[in-house]
This record gives structure tokens, C-alpha cells and sequence, in this order.
């Protein structure tokens, strides 16, 4: 494939481009390595694009934006203060444009709680769940919903804290550990089938990738760690059931309110039914990466692909996002 490059007069309307990753979450190293893959990518297209490692100086993050020349900024920060609604808020008092997500969808987006009470209410199909918090009686979980059981904290990403419970004592400690990193958890029934992963570009779903790993579940090691993990363009599906999946995954993503990019997971339960697991606004960028991965699948090369992210960002900031 060959090079890709923008026009001068796209250079010149994009502007001076910052790229902000880095941030202050527990996905802090994940989100360096992604910021560093698109400012490359960006600069190798032509883009006036430079980094900021947000609150990786020590300075008060908010301090650093204000005191940075810049036009737009490319948004590539993972978790929480990043992924949240947070820094999407300031930059729009900033009056400075921004890939991805708006305020009301990244906040939605970051809580797998509200995101699946907000596609369980729509009428998508999502596995069942139970809020964990301190007055929560374990037992009551299990008779819910049943061994073996998924535990998430709710606003962590890269599954940081997540744990497959067998048994009430793993449950206790899958709880305990989930609670380091958030004070609200969510309890999941767990899906024996296919994992599934659709990265979406502007509103449509991008090739499906079929997972495959030798661990318990595609935990962090999986996703960025391990030489094991197979990500494979052989569904398994039907042609009727990939359009299934992918329709599924765009309304799912306009439901929530999302625009520009993102990617949704989703497991094919024992029924034969596609459960909505959860969506990330801002996806990892780095050589293990999923959406990069799908795009070259779909003939888009990296520095397109973040182009055609960037071009995102001309949407207008205030427009309703949608609910229904």
C-alpha cells in the first residue's frame, strides 16, 4: 500500500495538532504507547502534530492545556481523567475541537454499569449483571446470576481488576481486589462462547476480529503482553450473522451517543445470541491494538486511519448526542 499523505491545504485547515496521551490512570503506560504510534502516524501523513503527556510533568494537567499553543487535539488518554467526559469538558471550554466521544457518551462510555443498564433499557441484549458495593450480600449475587461470575470494577478499562470467580471464596477475594481500584463493581454472568471485537469508524462497523487466548478470559496480559493471543478474521459466522454482529455494534455505539471511533466487545452466548460486554471511546493504539488491526484488514493503513480520526474532530461539539 503506499504512503499516505494529506494536501497542504488539509495540513494547513488541520492545524497545529496536539496529541494528548499519558494522563494519570492506572492505563498511564498503555496510553504512551498509543500516543507515541499516532503522532507518528500523524506526522508521517503530514499533520502538524506534536505530544503532551498529560500530567506526566508533575503540572496540573489543566495548567499544561491552557499553556499549550494548539488547534485541535487528537485524544488517545485511557481510563479515567481521559476517557470520561473530563478532559473532553475542558477542551470544549477551551473552545478547541477533539476526536472521538463527547462529554455525555465518554462518561457513559467509561461506566460498564450504566452503559449496560442503557442497552438493556434500548432492548439490546447484554449478559446479566448485579452492582456490587459495600452493602452488597455476596450470596444474594450468586443466586442471581450463578457460577461462574465475571467481576469488573466499573470504571477501569484494559481489564485492570477484572477476575473469573468459581466459588464464593474466590468471589470475596475478586471483590476485594476489585475494589483497589474502584468503589463500584460490577458482577457479570459469565459467557461460555466466542469472544468478538468490531472497531467502529465513523458510525460503521469495521472486519469483525474472533479472539482466541489461553487464558481464564482476555485479561491484560492477553491484550498487550502475551505472544499467545490469536486475533483472527475467520468469524465463524454466517455472512447473516456478521451483518447481524455489525449492525448490532452500530447501534449499539449510536445509542450510547458515541461518534467518530470506538470499539465494542461482544461475546455468542450458548443460545446462539450476541451479548453486548461493553464499548471503549478510546481505544488502545499500540502494535497489539485492535482497531489498527481491523482497519488494515478493511485496507486502511495506520496513517489513514488516524487521519480519518482527526478529521473527526471537525464535528460540531455542541451538537445533541443522540439517545434513541
Amino acid at each position: 500500500m503506499s504512503e499516505f499523505r494529506i494536501s497542504p491545504q488539509e495540513a494547513i485547515a488541520f492545524g497545529r495538532v496536539a496529541v494528548i496521551y499519558g494522563g494519570l490512570s492506572a492505563e498511564r503506560e498503555i496510553s504512551l504507547r498509543s500516543g507515541a504510534e499516532v503522532l507518528k502516524g500523524l506526522q508521517m501523513a503530514g499533520v502538524d502534530a506534536f505530544g503532551i503527556d498529560l500530567g506526566g510533568s508533575g503540572e496540573n494537567p489543566l495548567a499544561q492545556l491552557m499553556s499549550t499553543e494548539f488547534d485541535r487535539a487528537f485524544l488517545v488518554l485511557h481510563g479515567r481523567g481521559g476517557e470520561d467526559g473530563t478532559i473532553q469538558g475542558a477542551l470544549e471550554m477551551m473552545g478547541k475541537p477533539y476526536t472521538g466521544s463527547g462529554v455525555a457518551a465518554s462518561a457513559l462510555g467509561m461506566d460498564k454499569l450504566r452503559t449496560k443498564q442503557l442497552w438493556h433499557g434500548g432492548g439490546l441484549t447484554t449478559p446479566a449483571f448485579v452492582m456490587i458495593d459495600l452493602h452488597t450480600d455476596l450470596a444474594q449475587v450468586v443466586e442471581k446470576l450463578g457460577f461462574p461470575i465475571m467481576i469488573k470494577p466499573v470504571h477501569e478499562g484494559s481489564s485492570i481488576g477484572m477476575a473469573r470467580v468459581s466459588n464464593a471464596d474466590e468471589l470475596a477475594a475478586a471483590v476485594a481486589q476489585a475494589r483497589r481500584y474502584d468503589s463500584c463493581i460490577l458482577a457479570e454472568r459469565w459467557i461460555s462462547g466466542p469472544e468478538y471485537t468490531i472497531g467502529v469508524l465513523d458510525g460503521q462497523a469495521l472486519p469483525i476480529i474472533r479472539l482466541e487466548t489461553p487464558h481464564t478470559f482476555y485479561d491484560y496480559n492477553a491484550k498487550y503482553q502475551a505472544k499467545d493471543t490469536r486475533y483472527l478474521f475467520d468469524t465463524q459466522l454466517s455472512a447473516a450473522e456478521e451483518a447481524e454482529l455489525k449492525a448490532l455494534v452500530e447501534q449499539a455505539f449510536a445509542l450510547v451517543g458515541c461518534r467518530g471511533w470506538g470499539r465494542i466487545d461482544v461475546m455468542l452466548d450458548e443460545q446462539g445470541c450476541f451479548q453486548l460486554l461493553e464499548v471503549n471511546t478510546a481505544p488502545g493504539m499500540t502494535d497489539h491494538s485492535l482497531v489498527p488491526m481491523a482497519a488494515r484488514e478493511a485496507g486502511i493503513n495506520f496513517a489513514e486511519l488516524v487521519v480519518r480520526i482527526l478529521r473527526g474532530a471537525d464535528l460540531d461539539m455542541n451538537a445533541t448526542e443522540p439517545t434513541e
